[in-house]
């Protein structure tokens, strides 16, 4: 069922250190409760010569650039070559990909950001995994939490997932890019290769290879 949004679909595995936890999962939010803990299980068995131990659980690669400003709760890890800037706000159970960038007032909490993913200006991420490569614009957002409280479910058409989570944020492939100020509700998945337009308030499941100009109006990229 909705074969384009499996996880070995919506991402090349080689490009995240934790490549082999996603493996183990049929659709990526089943992941998400399970962070925590594989964090745990991980960063201990960093390279030492590689990353350095902070303590209260949080592994911060030597290579790394990490702002005196920021604010890093853990657990968590800040992979090889990444950028956490003035003021970024990660608040637990996040893995930041070699190269990626967490940018200025950027909001973290409970993410896989696969390796070179850009979250460089006001932007929050919860309960959520970014691809590789992809980016969000300044302002945009993942909304993690249905305003009546009940719990996320998966739309594609007529097809529902039900994912069993009241905390579900948004989950975007590789390479896909998403315009300024827009927000991705509770529940969204986009295919890899996507883009989104500024402004932007998007809902559901947006096929891959695709422009999300408005939800009556998703053409496929030619």
């Amino acid at each position: 069922m909705l074969k384009e949004i499996q996880v070995e679909a919506m991402f090349d595995l080689e490009q995240t250190i934790a490549g082999e936890f996603l493996k183990s999962f049929l659709y990526p939010w089943e992941a998400l409760p399970k962070i925590h803990d594989f964090i745990l299980e991980l960063g201990p068995t960093l390279s030492k010569e590689e990353y350095d131990y902070m303590g209260d659980n949080v592994w911060i690669a030597k290579s790394a650039q990490v702002a005196k400003s920021a604010s890093i709760t853990g657990p968590a890890i800040i992979g090889k070559d990444a950028q956490v800037r003035h003021c970024a706000f990660i608040r637990g159970n996040a893995i930041v990909g070699e190269g990626a960038v967490v940018g200025n007032s950027t909001e973290l909490k409970n993410v896989i950001l696969f390796n070179k993913v850009q979250v460089p200006h006001y932007n929050y991420v919860g309960d959520s995994i970014l691809g590789f490569k992809a980016h969000m614009g300044a302002g945009s957002i993942t909304s993690n939490v249905k305003s009546d409280q009940t719990l996320v479910v998966v739309k594609d058409k007529e097809k529902e997932l039900e994912t069993h989570l009241k905390k579900f944020g948004a989950i975007l492939g590789d390479h896909v890019e998403v315009g300024c100020n827009s927000v991705l509700n509770p529940g969204s998945v986009i295919g890899k290769n996507t883009n989104i337009y500024p402004l932007s308030m998007v809902r559901g499941v947006v096929s891959p290879n695709s422009i999300y100009k408005h939800a009556g109006e998703i053409v496929e990229k030619k």
